[in-house]
């Protein structure tokens, strides 16, 4: 666990996490397809009530839409910066200087299904801290949960976007693929984790989040076997942290260890003796984590006897996204269905 030292404290913070859930309107239990296309027609439609964001729309406009009040700022991945609010959200790329191929088209797409679920009377963002923690430690008012619902009693998905631990690129490595997830009919959760402190600080935030799940599990409308998690870059080391020690290794809940870890593009190597299954995506051009070094980390799982799914998409470098228009586009119905076999199969860590 000598990966755990990323920043210049390892203290496991005690997370006592008192449930302040709002009655969650549960969503009604219907087949995977249905809930997809009911969901496209439901954010088209909102060009009609003029209630939606377009690409030529600003951050200003994000930040001050009626429906996204309280927690816009979580969206954007930054904390404490001041946004030029006349960006227009076809610029948002260039909030996001670790990625790319950020298509403003798909982050509009997954903001307006955000919306809609507002105007539908469905809460979509959770705090993961109670008051008194976030007043004792301030830079928790940054964090928190968005949840885009799938069917009612589903397994849940929990992303991490990457950013360096800079900050956190939720708009094009969280909420694109929880939209993808969701669409299936599985429920899909996005963390904003607090950025700048190093990992061990935001995997604490990740493990906090997953508790929270299990705790208001029946509320949310969730269910708790077979869940996944997903992380892109920095993130990706958070998901595979928790996959490899637990939550309550970083001061989470004692809780199941995840059925599947979905990795995109990160250069891990920490593996303990009983990995879960895990999809593994890079670009073959990357830089920064190199195929090479992710085809260590693979090759070492499957010496263990792990289930690992591994893709190398060409003329492709880093913080690719969803990978929409590219050699990676559909990757993340892939890493969906690998997380389906793996439920079938009854695999555990």
């Amino acid at each position: 666990m000598a990966e755990f030292n990323v920043t210049s404290a390892c203290m496991t913070l005690a997370l006592l996490l008192t449930p302040l859930l709002a009655a969650a309107q549960q969503p009604e239990s219907v087949r995977p397809e249905a809930t997809a296309q009911h969901r496209r027609d439901r954010d088209r439609s909102l060009g009609d009530q003029g209630t939606h964001l377009k690409v030529d729309s600003t951050l200003g406009d994000l930040l001050d839409h009626p429906a996204l009040a309280g927690f816009a700022r979580q969206i954007l991945p930054w904390g404490g910066r001041a946004y030029d609010a006349d960006m227009p959200l076809s610029q948002i790329g260039s909030l996001l200087p670790y990625h790319t191929h950020v298509q403003p088209g798909t982050v509009v797409a997954a903001l307006n299904h955000i919306i809609a679920e507002i105007e539908g009377g469905n809460p979509v963002f959770y705090e993961i801290y109670t008051a008194a923690q976030k007043r004792e430690q301030p830079a928790k008012n940054e964090t928190g949960l968005f949840f885009f619902r799938g069917r009612a009693g589903a397994p849940f998905s929990v992303i991490a976007p990457g950013g360096g631990f800079a900050y956190v690129g939720s708009v094009h490595e969280g909420f694109p693929y929880a939209v993808d997830i969701s669409n299936r009919g599985y429920n899909a959760f996005v963390v904003k984790y607090r950025a700048g402190q190093g990992g061990r600080i935001a995997t604490e935030d990740l493990a906090a989040a997953v508790s929270f799940i299990f705790r208001n599990a029946e509320p949310l409308g969730v269910g708790t076997e077979h869940y996944s998690l997903w992380g892109s870059s920095a993130g990706a080391r958070m998901a595979a942290w928790l996959g490899s020690h637990g939550a309550a290794a970083f001061g989470g809940d004692a809780l199941p260890k995840p059925s599947t870890v979905v990795m995109a593009y990160t250069a891990h190597s920490d593996i303990s003796s009983d990995e879960p299954p895990s999809f593994v995506v890079v670009g073959e051009q990357d830089g920064i984590a190199p195929p090479s070094v992710m085809e260590t980390r693979v090759n070492a799982l499957r010496s263990a006897g792990t289930a690992v799914e591994y893709r190398k998409f060409p003329k492709l470098g880093h913080g690719f996204g969803a990978g929409v228009g590219t050699s990676a586009d559909g990757w993340i119905v892939d890493a969906v269905r690998f997380w389906e076999r793996s439920m079938k199969t009854g695999a555990k860590p």
